[in-house]
C-alpha cells in the first residue's frame, strides 16, 4: 500500500494520480482510497476541494461521497471499509494508494488500530452532558479514568472527549491515542510545503471556495439536511457558511474566520502526519520516484 498524506492544499491528490500515471506506464494499476472525512459526504465538494469525476483522470476512487450530511461520519465506521477497499484493490493486483489529511482516519488503515463500535444512548447521555457542562468538565472526566488520554486530546476537542470517554466506560480499556507501527509493506509520503508558501495557498484557496459557489453548495444542503448533521455541520468552511446564511456573520468575517480555522486545522496535520517514517516531498512532486519505490517495493 502507498499513503499520500499531509496538510490540506499540498496537492496530495494531484500527486497520487500522478504516481498513478507512473504506474500505469509500467502496467500496474492502481486505485485511490480517501482518507479525508469530510469528503465522504455527498454534495461536499466545494468546501473540501474534492476532485470531480471527471478530473480523476480513470483512476477508481473509494470511500467517496457515501454518506449523507446526516449521517455521522466515526472511524469506527470508516476503518473497516477503507480496510475492506484496500484488500479488494490488492486482490485484483493492483496498487491501493491512501489519500488524504484526516489524521485518526489514514492512522486507522495504517496500523493495528482497533476501534469499537458506538453505544448509542451512551453516546447521546454523554453529548448532553458536553452541551451542559462544557469541553473542560468532559476532559477533567477523561482525566480522572484516562490521564494519558485526557492529555493527548486536550480540553477543547469536545467531539473526541466525549468519543474517548464513550470508548473507556464500555471496553474498560484506555483510549488509543499513540501512533500504532506501519503495516508491513506500506509506504508513506507526507507532502508538504514551506510554511509561508501554504497560508498564502490555502488563505486563496478559501477566497475561491466562496468565488466558485460555497454559499449556493451550504444553501443546497441544507435543503438535505446539513444543520441536522452532526459531523458535517461542523466541518471547517461549512459552519461558516452557514452562519453567514443566517445572517449571523458577513461574507468577510465568514471567509477570515474559515481562513483562520485552516491554518489551524493544518498545522494540526503536519504535526501529526511527522511523527510518521516517511518520504517527505515538497508539493505534488517526484511520481516518477515514487512509484519506481512502490514497484521495488512489490
Amino acid at each position: 500500500m502507498l499513503a499520500i498524506v499531509g496538510a490540506t492544499g499540498t496537492g496530495k491528490s494531484q500527486l497520487a494520480l500522478d504516481v498513478a500515471g507512473a504506474l500505469a506506464e509500467h502496467d500496474v494499476p492502481a486505485e485511490v482510497v480517501n482518507a479525508d472525512a469530510m469528503q465522504l459526504y455527498r454534495g461536499m465538494d466545494v468546501g473540501t476541494a474534492k476532485l470531480a469525476l471527471a478530473e480523476r483522470r480513470g483512476v477508481p476512487h473509494h470511500l467517496m461521497d457515501v454518506l449523507d450530511v446526516t449521517d455521522e461520519a466515526s472511524v469506527a465506521w470508516y476503518q473497516p471499509r477503507a480496510r475492506a477497499a484496500v484488500a479488494a484493490i490488492e486482490a485484483r493486483s493492483a496498487v491501493p494508494i491512501l489519500v488524504g489529511g484526516s489524521g485518526l482516519y489514514a492512522s486507522s488503515v495504517l496500523g493495528p488500530l482497533d476501534f469499537p463500535g458506538t453505544d448509542e444512548p451512551l453516546r447521546a447521555a454523554l453529548e448532553a452532558d458536553l452541551e451542559r457542562d462544557g469541553a473542560a468538565a468532559m476532559h477533567a472526566r477523561l482525566a480522572e479514568v484516562d490521564e494519558r488520554a485526557a492529555a493527548a486530546i486536550g480540553p477543547h476537542n469536545g467531539r473526541r472527549l466525549v468519543r474517548a470517554l464513550e470508548v473507556v466506560t464500555t471496553t474498560g480499556r484506555p483510549f488509543p491515542v499513540g501512533l500504532p507501527d506501519v503495516l508491513p509493506g506500506t509506504t508513506i509520503v507526507h507532502v508538504r510545503r514551506a510554511r509561508d508558501e501554504l497560508v498564502r495557498a490555502l488563505d486563496a484557496r478559501v477566497e475561491r471556495m466562496w468565488a466558485h459557489g460555497m454559499l449556493d453548495e451550504v444553501r443546497g444542503l441544507v435543503e438535505d439536511g446539513l444543520e441536522r448533521g452532526s459531523t458535517a455541520t461542523a466541518a471547517i468552511g461549512y459552519r461558516q457558511a452557514l452562519d453567514e446564511l443566517h445572517g449571523r456573520i458577513g461574507t468577510p468575517e465568514a471567509i477570515a474566520e474559515t481562513q483562520r480555522l485552516t491554518r489551524r486545522y493544518a498545522r494540526r496535520q503536519v504535526s501529526w502526519f511527522q511523527r510518521y517514517p516517511a518520504i517527505d516531498v515538497d508539493g505534488p512532486v517526484g511520481a516518477d520516484a515514487i512509484a519506481r519505490h512502490v514497484l521495488a517495493a512489490r
